[in-house]
């Protein structure tokens, strides 16, 4: 710690930042589909997920190892470059959690650094073949697997549950969401919170504190796991609104089988060391499960807006991450700028996040979004979900002709 900078301390807290930011960005891939279904109350939901995202920071570091020394090269890459990358990945997260979009913090993460290293060094300090097996297949692969599972899951779920009473169901899916919550944050916090450890340990390696290939010290393992903490608790309530209410109408065995899923996904990556994105994961768990159920549909233009923020992460956050090391390249005073910029960004996008704001108390509000042609076309095929038939008889009566000629006809009451 005594070997420590200014501009290594000034990376440390940047890093711890975009922790944070990544703690209320990322809060709907636990809790999005508990509190919309009226699982758990917004705030209990939000403070079990900080404690488990907490607890999960502490149970691995495979992730980190694949940050801190896969990404990019580290022989000859600068602080500065750390520094760059975190205000590119902290600009877009705050961007799209304006916006409401459930875009990846890991893939602003990696577009960042890698965006600020090709500016510092040129294409040659970045591993190619890492980038691909462990960020880009992953982030390929995750959402896709993670929805299949939550759509068959969803199917299974309803299957078996299809003699029992609806009031028992519920009541017990209620329960298995909540312990699935809690599955999920703490996978969250096995993949995501590592994300900052490793970026902490790239830093002090560049600033010559630890040799290269070191684990990440207690002390950053801690911060980072208490940052992403308090994240969480804050509560992303724009991203957990699109995420339990804009993408599909959830019901609770729908949350339970969405959640399961995204949870041993996550998991499963994060001991193979894949630092793929929790979003993506969550976000694919979710729309699977509103097509597993009879009549579920997905409001596919909010799907599309999420597909293309999707897209647009890491070569945006790698645009910003070289402008901005571009800026540190020239000495004190592009540092000082550069820090500049990000503090009036970030405040710019909290002024206008003010001029509608999304709280504890309207997350659960539908936002009046059509549903769209195809999510229309799609209702009006597909058969209405068990018992609703049957419901809907209770509603006809007989009305009898005026005379004995004419056949009786039948009304919806």
């Amino acid at each position: 710690m005594e070997h420590i900078t200014l501009l290594l301390g000034i990376v440390i807290v940047t890093a711890l930042v975009f922790d944070f930011t990544n703690g209320f960005h990322d809060t709907a891939n636990a809790m999005a589909t508990t509190i919309s279904t009226g699982a758990l109350k917004p705030k209990t939901a939000v403070a079990m997920s900080a404690v488990l995202n907490l607890v999960g920071a502490f149970l691995s570091v495979e992730v980190a190892k694949t940050i801190s020394g896969g990404i990019i090269n580290e022989e000859g890459i600068r602080t500065e470059v750390i520094f760059a990358a975190l205000v590119g990945a902290i600009l877009w997260n705050l961007l799209t959690w304006l916006l409401g979009l459930p875009s990846s913090s890991s893939h602003a993460l990696f577009g960042g650094l890698i965006g600020a290293a090709v500016m510092s060094a040129g294409w040659s300090s970045v591993n190619g073949s890492t980038v691909v097996t462990k960020v880009l297949l992953p982030a390929i692969a995750a959402p896709l697997v993670a929805g299949l599972a939550a759509m068959l899951a969803t199917r299974l779920t309803y299957r078996i549950s299809n003699k029992a009473g609806e009031q028992a169901t519920s009541k017990g899916y209620r329960a298995g969401q909540i312990t699935s919550a809690g599955l999920v944050s703490l996978a969250h916090g096995t993949n995501d919170a590592q994300k900052t450890m490793g970026i902490i340990t790239l830093a002090l390696v560049t600033g010559g504190v630890l040799a290269p290939g070191s684990n990440p010290p207690m002390w950053v393992i801690v911060s980072a796991g208490i940052a992403i903490a308090l994240g969480t608790y804050l509560g992303g309530w724009r991203i957990i609104r699109t995420m339990g209410k804009g993408l599909t109408d959830l019901a609770p065995p729908q949350g339970f089988a969405a959640q399961t899923s995204a949870a041993t996904v996550i998991l499963a990556s994060s001991h193979l060391g894949f630092s793929l994105s929790t979003t993506q994961s969550c976000s694919g768990a979710v729309m699977g499960s509103g097509l597993g159920r009879k009549g579920g549909v997905v409001r596919w233009s909010t799907a599309t807006r999420m597909f293309v923020a999707w897209g647009l992460t890491l070569p945006a956050a790698g645009l910003v991450g070289a402008g901005a090391e571009f800026l540190t390249k020239q000495g004190t005073w592009g540092i000082v700028l550069t820090g500049a910029l990000l503090i009036a960004g970030s405040a710019v996008i909290w002024t206008l996040s003010r001029r509608q704001p999304v709280t504890v108390d309207n997350v659960n509000d539908v936002d009046g979004e059509p549903a769209g042609v195809v999510t229309t076309a799609i209702a009006a095929v597909t058969p209405p979900p068990a018992g609703t038939v049957a419901a809907a008889d209770d509603l006809k009566t007989t009305i009898p002709g005026p005379d004995a000629t004419e056949p009786a006809r039948t009304a919806t009451v």
